[in-house]
């Protein structure tokens, strides 16, 4: 008898968070909005002036989802094209490969 208490505590427990966790994904909230160059934190631009050295900026945006702020920069080195990803204190989180797969290879945090 005990057992089967258990199971159903279990079983209602799962239920829960599975109804949480989809209530979750349908509420993400996102923004893109183009930035200038200019506009950047300088910690990014000094990152990529360190990390890519004889790439230049192409363009770059500001993404807010579900209240936290990253940006995108997109750097070019013929023929490599690169979407970098920063948190806002210019930490980078990760690269985002061009269309065509391609990776210049020397960065992978």
């Amino acid at each position: 008898m005990t057992m089967k208490k258990v199971l159903l505590v279990l079983v209602l427990l799962m239920s829960v968070l599975i109804v949480n966790a989809q209530a979750t994904q349908t509420s993400v909230t996102k923004t893109k909005s183009d930035i200038k160059v200019a506009d950047l934190p300088k910690a990014i631009t000094d990152n990529i002036a360190k990390d890519y050295v004889g790439f230049t900026i192409k363009e770059a945006t500001s993404v807010t989802k579900n209240n936290v702020l990253t940006y995108h920069v997109v750097i070019v080195k013929d023929p490599t094209t690169e979407t970098l990803v920063y948190e806002k204190d210019g930490k980078l989180v990760k690269i985002l490969l061009d269309k065509e797969g391609k990776h210049h290879g020397s960065k992978t945090k």
